[in-house]
């Protein structure tokens, strides 16, 4: 990697922050803010994506192991978020660090709004110095808008902050071709240009502590590279290691870096939200010229070039483009669905050459989820 000032996303799982037994873990935590500190005293920006709240809150529910329930884990998250950001607060200010805790669900990133005021209040704090800390709202979240797991949620910040790279720790350094804990010559993958199928079958399962697993981590990846952010996924042992994932020479994999150092482009964050928060409301077909000229030509998607629509859309919500039955890509409307009916109205001589997907309101099916 470039030897220059960067924006780092940093996701810890459970594993790599709580006791077995329950609660946080000391030592865990002071490696882990110590690496951090490190990268910030060299000059770089830093979100700490930080789970563990459910793994650090169950003892004090009187569980001897993680719950299961919904309502048990959130009560867990409700104790444990708070015994987390004490230690953190107290970590990071042995390093002359202020942190700032951030709690999101899914609805925050599809709400077009609140998906905007959070990239403005993040800008604003890594302006400032501060160091913010994200976990997903657990207390309040529900199974249907969660976001999976924090591999996942720490993807789409990266993309949201439009960051130079992803960290994300585990308890293993890396992906193998095989098995470690059951294979002694299993070799580690030192870097990936994407994640196929065949990458992701090399997964394994989820770790006890946590919600995730490797298979999760390279899924995450994936989305983070879509969005223009390559990814490295290791292990944190010492506290230079971040440093060194930044010289290349990090204990880990490390997911579309791309050779000559140079980090990817990310979607402007309106895309962004387009492309893999925003509800779909509607679809219209286009024809192949209409395909040619957004896809090829980058210019906006017109009313001419309309053949269907379908869904009962308003003006202003997000709707899917199809051309020849295939998903090229989707925007935002600049007309509801009544209005762009009565435009392709049969009795109507000509269509008008108004336009109905502008094209910094577009993204391409590739960047879609």
């Amino acid at each position: 990697m470039k030897k220059r000032k960067m924006r780092l996303v940093v996701k810890v799982g459970s594993s790599s922050l709580a006791a077995m037994g329950g609660g946080c873990d000391p030592g865990k935590m002071s490696l882990l803010v110590e690496a951090v500190s490190r990268l910030r005293k060299a000059g770089h920006q830093v979100v700490l994506v930080s789970s563990g709240a459910v793994a650090s809150g169950y003892r004090g529910l009187g569980y001897q192991q993680r719950p299961r329930t919904l309502a048990a884990r959130q009560a867990a998250a409700a104790i444990g978020q708070s015994l987390l950001m004490q230690t953190y607060t107290q970590l990071f200010g042995g390093h002359g660090l202020t942190i700032a805790q951030i709690l999101l669900t899914r609805s925050d990133f599809s709400h077009r709004g609140r998906y905007q005021h959070a990239f403005q209040t993040l800008s604003l704090l890594l302006e400032k110095g501060v160091l913010p800390v994200i976990n997903e709202n657990d207390t309040v979240s529900v199974e249907e808008l969660t976001f999976g797991d924090n591999d996942m949620l720490g993807a789409l910040v990266a993309g949201l902050v439009h960051a130079d790279l992803y960290m994300i720790l585990t308890d293993t350094d890396g992906l193998y071709d095989k098995d470690p804990r059951h294979h002694p010559d299993a070799t580690r993958i030192s870097s990936l240009s994407s994640i196929t199928e065949e990458v992701e079958e090399l997964a394994g399962g989820a770790s006890q502590l946590g919600t995730g697993g490797m298979r999760s981590k390279l899924i995450a990846a994936k989305t983070a590279q879509q969005l223009g952010v390559p990814t490295f996924i290791g292990h944190l042992g010492e506290p230079d290691d971040l440093t060194a994932v930044l010289r290349g020479m990090g204990k880990g994999t490390y997911v579309g870096c791309q050779a000559d150092d140079q980090v990817g482009h990310t979607l402007p964050t309106r895309k962004q939200w387009i492309a893999l928060h925003s509800p779909v409301r509607g679809r219209i077909t286009v024809d192949a010229g209409a395909a040619e000229a957004v896809l090829k030509n980058r210019r906006s998607l017109l009313v001419a070039g309309v053949l269907e629509v379908d869904g009962s859309f308003r003006q202003g919500e997000v709707i899917d483009v199809f051309c020849d039955g295939r998903l090229i890509g989707r925007g935002v409307s600049r007309y509801d669905a009544t209005e762009l009916h009565a435009l392709l109205s049969p009795r109507r001589s000509s269509k008008p050459s108004a336009t109905v997907i502008h094209r910094d309101q577009w993204t391409e099916a590739s960047y879609l989820a």
